[in-house]
């Protein structure tokens, strides 16, 4: 090994040790959720900043609160002290990251519209959500509600991550399918159970959702 060979590592420690000086806590998460195509933890956080969970957490919700406008910019409590952003730091599927207000749903889903196309098929959508709000559900149960074959329908969900085998049924053997966290964060929500009511949105409410 050469002397170059060796120093090259005490040089990278000292530019990451420096970047970390020179901005604080907060600069270093902001920066690394915007870049984060995924949740991250808080222990994640933590890590790639050398620094204490329990610090990273508070100033995880002091970035909410400020998001949020509960605070003013320098972290000091302020009723009023400023509008909400247009984003904000959710915490969802056992991590945190930044969202389009749900308030400004309707113009980012204009956008998006005229943008690009729809990346689901309306069959995959209708099968996620059979998924969704009857899981853990088998291929045969899912085909039942929908009347028709879903086996490339569930192979597409599996294959971007939409949904995941979570158990065998007991009975039959059959695989049973529900929702992944992946699919999650894309709803921005933590877990299934702030799924909106399901009944308001069909014909038949109670036809193949019943309990």
């Amino acid at each position: 090994m050469t002397d170059n060979d060796s120093a090259a590592p005490t040089l990278a420690e000292g530019e990451l040790d420096a970047a970390r000086s020179a901005h604080s806590l907060s600069q270093q998460l902001e920066a690394l959720l915007i870049v984060a195509d995924e949740p991250l933890s808080a222990v994640a956080l933590a890590t790639a900043t050398d620094r204490p969970v329990r610090e990273v957490r508070a100033v995880l919700d002091a970035l909410v609160a400020e998001f949020d406008g509960e605070r003013a910019g320098g972290g000091a409590v302020s009723s009023g002290a400023g509008s909400p952003r247009g984003f904000e730091l959710r915490e969802v599927a056992g991590g945190y990251r930044f969202y389009a207000r749900a308030s400004l749903d309707p113009i980012v889903a204009d956008f998006v519209h005229q943008q690009s196309p729809a990346r689901l098929s309306q069959a995959a959508l209708e099968t996620l959500a059979v998924i969704a709000y009857r899981q853990p559900i088998s291929r045969g149960a899912i085909a039942s509600i929908r009347a028709v074959n879903v086996d490339s329908v569930v192979r597409t969900l599996l294959g971007r991550g939409l949904v995941a085998e979570v158990g065998n049924d007991p009975e039959t053997g059959a695989i049973l399918y529900g929702t992944s966290d992946a699919l999650l964060g894309y709803l921005g929500i933590g877990d299934i159970s702030e799924l909106p009511p399901i009944s308001p949105l069909l014909e038949e409410p109670t036809e193949g959702f019943d309990e």
